[in-house]
């Protein structure tokens, strides 16, 4: 009689055939194919925060779906799909399946991201390579087919590759073909850290739209991510989506732990009495109506407890949306820093949450904040509240892992924007009218706190705003309506009869055309007579800045009195 082992804690395994056959642990969401089957929609868009089961989830479906996978149809057995009906056996392993990873898409330019775009999209056509053999390819398909393997095909190929390998599949085997895209969002945000996002979503927009909008070999799609991209930005008339997020009731228990799942796996391994302190720290996620668990962490602290480890730990980073909260908090204002501290106390704060993500307008707002907290996982939804015609969420911290996350990171990022620059030289230089020191504060504290490709004008102008209102003695007041315009910055003293300052910003497009830019700013103040408010209400001592940026320089012009 042969022993019976006790199954393997899979840590870091996202390949479904390698953990069945392998015997590892699997908490069973094999329903999704279910799921999928009856509420089926052409392009489904599956978004959850990072390390919460989308990779393995992808796996599991290539395994059920693709016709390739037909000697490997026994990982299904004792799965809950298999008790589902005979209906859905008829859908397992008859389609051929295009499976993409797009997370190692990334890098600092674009030409080095497409490099491995290409590698990814070689990849899956090297898998499909017997097509190079079909009777049904044209030889003019078949140069091309091995041009894109071979990684030596145009541009314009490689953008309309996906559309063209599920045409192939379909003349080969005259059925339509399912496509598998997990984390498709990553080039996206890695494009925008590095600078070349305009690059990558004109690519990947032709890339998804050739094979998702209007393509009559495709029999359904399923794309996960981490955010929704705006539509308008890469999804572009695709009236086929349906976008499952987290505020969605459907799907909702297949991804993550459900406290069911949790408590069966800690019963497996007689860890029972360590399900209240797994939930104070690892669950609280709420996906549509759900409770979920991290299941990242839920499996890391297992497999500690399993090995004596006396205290949980925090195991779970979301690393990869890191970037864009910093970029954020470095622009964060007082009342933004008061919400932390109200959040990281046990508190909640109210917020408008917007499902799409709009990558160039990121800085535009501090409640863009709330939205990548949210949808990344390091704030969930505890309520709704309405705000005239609009709905707003009750957020919070959702567990003790997150807490430590908030109490680590965040609070430093928060202290180390205080900690910069001794910013009394910069004070001093603007109420001297010293406007070298002026600019070389400015550009020391833009080296220190801004990427290279930080040069929108509305960044800058939260970037002032957050070094200003620390001015002893004044008051800052921003984009003011005043006289026939816009202001930047009205710096205000609390006496009167002291001198104000008006601050006007602007971008020159080179080191060369500082200057000039910032004449243009100092025009701009007399023409649009920002000066008309403030001596109406008394200053008449007023000193004119014109600031001109060109990336991490700055220069600083005084007008004429």
């Amino acid at each position: 009689m042969s022993e019976v082992r006790q199954k393997k804690i899979p840590i870091g395994i996202d390949d479904f055939g390698k953990l069945i056959k392998q015997n590892f642990y699997y908490t069973d969401k094999s329903l999704l194919i279910k799921e999928l089957i009856d509420n089926y929609s052409e392009v489904n868009l599956f978004t959850r925060p990072r390390r919460f089961g989308k990779s393995l989830n992808i796996s599991m479906l290539q395994h059920y779906f693709d016709n390739l996978f037909t000697p490997h149809a026994h990982v299904f057995d004792g799965l809950k799909i298999t008790e589902a009906g005979n209906y859905y056996k008829t859908y397992q392993n008859q389609f051929p399946v295009i499976k993409m990873t797009l997370k190692g898409a990334e890098g600092l330019s674009f030409e080095s991201a497409f490099t491995k775009f290409k590698t990814i999209i070689a990849g899956e056509f090297e898998r499909h390579g017997y097509l190079l053999e079909s009777e049904q390819l044209t030889n003019n398909q078949k140069q091309r087919y091995n041009k894109i393997i071979e990684r030596i095909a145009s541009f314009e190929d490689f953008e309309g590759s996906l559309r063209f390998l599920s045409d192939c599949l379909y003349h080969h085997y005259q059925k339509q073909v399912i496509i598998l895209i997990d984390e498709y969002d990553v080039p996206i945000e890695k494009s925008h850290a590095n600078g070349f996002y305009e690059e990558m979503v004109s690519f990947i927009r032709s890339f998804f739209g050739d094979a998702l909008k209007t393509n009559s070999s495709l029999f359904f799609a399923v794309i996960t991510g981490c955010l929704r991209i705006s539509k308008e930005t890469i999804f572009t008339g695709l009236n086929n989506l349906d976008v499952i997020s987290i505020t969605s009731n459907a799907y909702s228990e297949h991804f993550g732990f459900t406290d069911a799942e949790v408590s069966e796996m800690l019963a497996y391994y007689g860890l029972e009495e360590k399900l209240p302190e797994m939930r104070e720290w690892y669950n609280g996620y709420l996906f549509g109506d759900t409770t979920l668990y991290n299941p990242w962490s839920a499996i890391a602290y297992l497999k500690d407890a399993k090995n004596g480890q006396r205290y949980p730990r925090p195991h779970w980073s979301n690393t990869s949306s890191n970037y864009i909260i910093r970029q954020l908090i470095d622009i964060a204002d007082d009342i933004t820093r008061s919400e932390i501290e109200q959040l990281i106390t046990g508190g909640t704060i109210v917020k408008p949450i917007r499902e799409d993500t709009v990558y160039a307008e990121i800085i535009n707002t501090m409640d863009n904040l709330w939205n990548f907290l949210y949808f990344t996982g390091y704030l969930k939804k505890v309520d709704e509240v309405q705000k005239g015609v609009k709905i707003h969420y009750k957020l919070k911290i959702p567990n003790k892992e997150v807490q430590y996350i908030f109490d680590r990171h965040i609070t430093e990022w928060l202290e180390e924007k205080t900690k910069v620059t001794d910013l009394t030289k910069l004070y001093q230089a603007i109420i001297t009218s010293d406007t070298e020191t002026f600019s070389e504060q400015i550009s020391i504290f833009l080296m220190e706190v801004i990427s290279f490709m930080d040069s929108a004008e509305n960044f800058y102008h939260g970037f002032l705003g957050g070094i200003l209102r620390s001015m002893d003695g004044y008051s800052v007041k921003s984009n003011r309506e005043t006289g026939d315009g816009r202001s930047d910055y009205f710096i205000l003293p609390n006496v009167i009869k002291k001198q104000a300052f008006i601050i006007e910003v602007k971008i020159a497009d080179t080191v060369a055309e500082l200057e000039k830019t910032c004449d243009e700013a100092l025009k701009q103040i007399d023409e649009k007579n920002y000066m008309g408010e403030l001596a109406l209400e008394g200053y008449t001592n007023v000193i004119k800045y014109g600031l001109a940026f060109f990336k991490k320089t700055c220069m600083v012009k005084i007008g004429d009195s």
